[in-house]
């Protein structure tokens, strides 16, 4: 969510006039984050979120945002895309695809309790109910495909431990695929900054653009790799135990994904190791950007691997 391509007010005013939003009263870019250009919109008739995509393509786009008006109808807490007067939920503004979506209360925790993580779990098993209704189709595409082209490309940036972690874990997930588990919609990306809180209780849960079709467990590992884990790379019981338990309750896991838990917590940290190291290396210009530290999933993944995060189920 960094700010790769400005807008300007008199821009921005003139776009507005696609919708009966009001008139604009205040623009700020949004820093945080890697992948899309977002500002802060306020208008008289309240406060938005706009998107400029800088990698999406316009034909990729309503897989997104058909899913976010589709959970936001079902009471999932998500931004829900705001129609033009063609009643379109997206435009093109500075020669980039854009959209507008409402704006969610709250902020996001840097230290989650028990408590937070199990309402995190309800929020992601509530999503992956409401979505088997969805009929739209995006095949992962940061999954196994993309770890393999994108490796060859970051590898001379690497140590050489580096790089031997790196090919004996791309080596390790090849052996698993794991077609016999639950799939369907899955977020991809529910980190800490992607949920919202309010008088601690969610309130909003963001950031949907790597949503996709793939394993449901995958998608509650990669969660639980930002939300559970201590500043020694190991999985806290009592915020892990309550995360699971809870989503259990809502859609109960199978015994087939309890075999396959120890690889998708070291699939989650594979691929957000991979995209960091792309973002770090192989950055694009931008107005205000921030490249996230690689290390953490690194260390994260060295740790999974060797046995030493501590596996924890229910």
């Amino acid at each position: 969510m960094s700010v790769f391509t400005t807008v300007t007010r008199e821009q921005l005013a003139a776009w507005l006039r696609n919708y009966s939003l009001g008139m604009l009263t205040d623009l700020r870019g949004i820093a945080a984050g890697i992948d899309n250009t977002n500002y802060f919109v306020d208008t008289t008739h309240g406060r938005y979120v706009l998107t400029l995509f800088e990698k999406l393509k316009t034909e990729e786009l309503p897989y997104y945002l058909n899913l976010m008006s589709h959970l936001a109808s079902h009471g999932i807490p998500c931004p829900d895309p705001i129609a033009n007067l063609v009643n379109s939920f997206l435009g093109e503004l500075n020669g980039k695809p854009a959209c507008l979506v409402s704006c969610l209360q709250g902020v996001d925790l840097k230290q989650p309790s028990p408590e937070h993580c199990a309402e995190v779990g309800e929020l992601l098993a509530g999503m992956h109910l409401a979505g088997r209704t969805y009929p739209d189709k995006m095949e992962n595409p940061r999954g196994t495909h993309w770890w393999n082209t994108i490796a060859p490309q970051i590898m001379p940036f690497l140590s050489q431990e580096e790089a031997d972690l790196l090919k004996a874990e791309l080596s390790y997930q090849s052996l698993y695929r794991y077609h016999d588990l639950p799939r369907g919609v899955i977020h991809a990306d529910l980190f800490r900054d992607n949920v919202l809180f309010h008088n601690d209780a969610v309130s909003g849960v963001i950031d949907f653009y790597f949503a996709c079709n793939d394993v449901l467990l995958y998608d509650v590992a990669i969660a639980v790799n930002d939300w559970c884990i201590t500043q020694n790379y190991k999985l806290d019981a009592g915020r892990t135990r309550a995360f699971l338990s809870v989503y259990h309750s809502t859609r109960p896991f199978s015994a087939a994904e309890r075999e396959a838990w120890p690889v998708m917590l070291r699939a989650g940290a594979l691929r957000f190791w991979v995209s960091r190291l792309q973002d770090l290396h192989l950055p694009r210009p931008g107005e205000l950007t921030h490249a996230k530290d690689p290390n953490h999933f690194m260390k994260l993944l060295r740790q999974h691997a060797s046995g030493q995060s501590g596996i924890i189920w229910l």
